[in-house]
C-alpha cells in the first residue's frame, strides 16, 4: 500500500473560507483551528461552554487572525444548542465552507466491568458508555452530518453564485474505527459507527454538492492518551502530534479530488484505507461473492435506495 503524499499548497484556498470546529478548545481540534486560522481562514471554535476561557486563550494567544476567529458554546448533544451553533457562524461569517466533527470523548472505566454490581447482585447500568456513543456516533450523525448539509444547501440556495465553493465535511475518526483490540469498547463502538457515516453519507453528500471525508489518527498525545502515553514513547512507537493530525484534517478536508476517503495518521505513516478497501474486496470476499454484491448494490442505486420500511 503506497504512502498517501498530501498536498501542501493546498493551504492556501483557506483565506476567506469558514471552517467550524466541533471539540476545538483542546488537542487535535485547537491545533486543526490554529492551522486553518494561520492561513488566512475564519474558524469557529465549537465546544462545550466549560472550555471557553480555553479557547478564547487559543484565540489570542495562538491564533495568527484572532479577528478571524470566534469561540461558540456547542454541546454536539444538544440539537438546540449546536443549531444556534451553526446559525452563529453564518450571521458572523455568512456561509460554511467545511465542518471538522472533531468531538469525541472515551470511557474512563472498562464497559464490560462485570463486577460493577448493585445492593441485588445486579448488573449495573454504564452511562458513560452511553454518553460515549452519544457524543462520537450520535452527535455525529445528527448534529454534524444532517445539520452541515442542510446548513449548505441553505447557504447554495441563498447565493447561487457560490455554489462552487468548497463544501466539505471531514469526520474523525481513529484507528479504532477499522481495529478492536484495544479493549475500550464504547469508544471501538462509536467509532466503528463513525466508518459508517462516513460511507452511508455519499450518496446524500454528492447529491448536495458535498465531499465527505475522514482521518483516522493512531495515537496521538492528548487528554485521552495522558494514561500511557510515556510508556508508548518507552516502547519506540510511532506516534503522532496534534499538529501532524491536524495537517491531515485541513489537507483531505480541502482536496477536492477525495471523496469517501479515510486517511490513517500513525506517525510518519499516511495511508488511505477505504480505496484499499475496494481493491480487496474480492480477495476477502471471493470474486463471485464480489460480484454478485456489486451487482446487488447496482440493483439498489438504480432504485434510489434502500426503500424505507416506514414506522412500524
Amino acid at each position: 500500500m503506497a504512502q498517501v503524499q498530501l498536498d501542501p499548497s493546498l493551504l492556501q484556498q483557506c483565506t476567506n473560507k469558514t471552517v467550524l470546529i466541533t471539540g476545538a478548545a483542546r488537542g487535535i481540534g485547537a491545533a486543526t483551528a490554529a492551522l486553518f486560522n494561520s492561513h488566512g481562514a475564519n474558524v469557529v471554535l465549537a465546544d462545550l461552554d466549560r472550555f471557553r476561557d480555553t479557547a478564547e486563550s487559543l484565540i489570542n494567544t495562538q491564533m495568527n487572525h484572532p479577528e478571524r476567529a470566534i469561540f461558540v458554546p456547542g454541546n454536539i448533544v444538544d440539537w438546540a444548542e449546536l443549531t444556534q451553533c451553526f446559525k452563529t457562524t453564518v450571521t458572523k461569517f455568512g456561509g460554511i465552507h467545511i465542518v471538522v466533527a472533531n468531538a469525541g470523548i472515551m470511557e474512563s472505566q472498562p464497559v464490560l466491568d462485570l463486577d460493577s454490581v448493585d445492593e441485588n447482585s445486579d448488573l449495573r447500568e454504564n452511562a458513560e458508555a452511553e454518553r460515549v456513543i452519544d457524543v462520537n456516533l450520535k452527535g455525529t450523525l445528527n448534529n454534524i452530518i444532517e445539520q452541515a448539509l442542510r446548513l449548505a444547501l441553505h447557504y447554495m440556495k441563498q447565493h447561487p453564485d457560490a455554489q462552487q465553493s468548497l463544501k466539505s465535511i471531514l469526520l474523525v475518526g481513529s484507528t479504532s474505527s477499522y481495529f478492536g483490540g484495544t479493549g475500550v469498547t464504547a469508544y471501538i463502538a462509536s467509532k466503528h459507527g463513525v466508518l459508517g457515516l462516513l460511507r452511508a453519507s455519499q450518496s446524500a453528500a454528492r447529491e448536495h454538492s458535498v465531499r465527505v471525508n475522514a482521518i483516522a489518527p493512531f495515537l496521538t498525545p492528548t487528554h485521552i492518551t495522558a494514561g500511557f502515553a510515556q510508556r508508548w514513547d518507552e516502547a519506540g512507537l510511532e506516534k503522532n502530534t496534534p499538529e501532524k493530525v491536524a495537517d491531515a484534517i485541513a489537507l483531505v478536508a480541502l482536496d477536492k479530488t477525495r471523496r469517501g476517503n479515510c486517511v490513517m495518521v500513525a506517525g510518519k505513516y499516511l495511508r488511505e484505507l477505504e480505496s484499499t478497501r475496494s481493491k480487496l474486496l474480492p480477495t476477502w470476499l471471493g470474486e463471485d461473492v464480489a460480484e454478485f454484491m456489486g451487482r446487488a448494490m447496482q440493483f439498489l442505486t438504480s432504485i434510489g435506495g434502500y426503500v424505507l420500511p416506514g414506522k412500524y
